[in-house]
């Protein structure tokens, strides 16, 4: 079984500028992508108003932010980030931004996977980033070093109860007159996520045990597979910015035909392309489309994070039971 890695709880934060509140004024909010923005809603309620710099459907990995982006940033009194390396525009725009807002890694206090890309790197910089360190920087192999840590860590419910926490902490510290607030809203959400963590386990429990390997785009549901008991395997990594090569595609059908995967997925961020060859030569069909790093839209079927962790467990059982 992968090993989790229980990073530091101190929350990360560029600058420590803590803002003064007026009695009227809503907390201005900034959200990397779409899932934090939900979980910053359901925290905030109505004392906040959320921009969301990724949105419905976009692609985090590969975003490249627009000059409203930095201006939005800029006017924030908080940035609420995954970290891990997942935003990889985000050195760059809290440098354009100019801001003072503190930005906030939301899975500080979780418990993270290793990247098994990046398997090789030592155990200094692990130890390292336990204390908390930055360690959003390119090595020597450029931008395809997507860091030690699969950044995908919402995928469990657990975690994102870890970034519902950190969220907390980071209104009340700039907006102490509502922190009660934050802390009432949380705990009432806290007791959702908790029954989704129930019903998700209820659901992979009715899988049986030899069809629980499925295949996706990109390895971004490494999280859902070490909480809830499923194999994912994909033709990329935890990142989409780098392409499958032709013999990682082939290797993967191979794995596919060997293990007898039961069901195989689109993603809505990600070209469809690969998957369907990969469907094509293996006589699999595809079932649906899985949410891994973006909510949909208002309209879609994943709409909010819970939502969407229903909506997926679903379409998986659906898919591999025929029903």
């Amino acid at each position: 079984m992968t090993k989790l890695i229980k990073l530091a709880a101190a929350v990360s934060v560029i600058t420590y500028a803590q803002p003064t509140m007026a009695a009227a004024q809503n907390l201005n909010v900034v959200a990397s992508f779409s899932i934090i923005a939900d979980f910053a809603k359901n925290v905030g309620g109505d004392r906040v108003e959320i921009t969301t710099l990724v949105g419905p459907d976009g692609d985090t990995h590969v975003y490249e932010p627009r000059p409203a982006d930095a201006a939005a940033v800029g006017a924030a009194d908080v940035v609420l980030v995954n970290g891990l390396q997942f935003e990889g525009f985000l050195q760059r725009l809290v440098e354009a931004s100019g801001t003072d807002a503190p930005v906030v890694e939301l899975t500080k206090g979780g418990e993270v996977l290793p990247n098994a890309e990046e398997h090789h790197h030592d155990e200094g910089e692990e130890h390292a980033h336990e204390e908390g360190e930055d360690h959003a920087h390119e090595d020597e192999h450029g931008h395809h070093h997507h860091g030690e840590f699969d950044p995908h860590a919402w995928q469990s419910v657990h975690n994102a109860e870890v970034y519902v926490q950190n969220i907390v902490d980071a209104f009340c510290a700039a907006d102490a007159d509502g922190c009660d607030t934050y802390k009432t809203n949380a705990e009432a959400y806290g007791e959702q996520l908790e029954a989704l963590d129930g019903e998700i386990k209820a659901a992979i429990a009715e899988i049986p045990e030899n069809k629980r390997t499925i295949i996706t785009s990109h390895d971004a549901f490494g999280y859902f597979e070490h909480e809830y008991g499923l194999t994912f395997l994909a033709p990329e990594g935890v990142s989409t910015e780098s392409e499958a090569s032709a013999a990682d595609v082939a290797a993967l059908i191979e794995q596919v035909q060997e293990d007898q995967a039961s069901a195989i997925f689109v993603e809505n961020i990600s070209n469809p392309r690969l998957i369907e060859q990969i469907a094509s030569e293996t006589g699999i069909e595809i079932g649906g489309t899985l949410y891994s790093d973006a909510l949909s839209d208002a309209s879609g079927p994943a709409s909010t994070y819970i939502d969407m962790m229903k909506y997926n467990v679903d379409m998986i059982k659906n898919a591999v039971l025929g029903s």
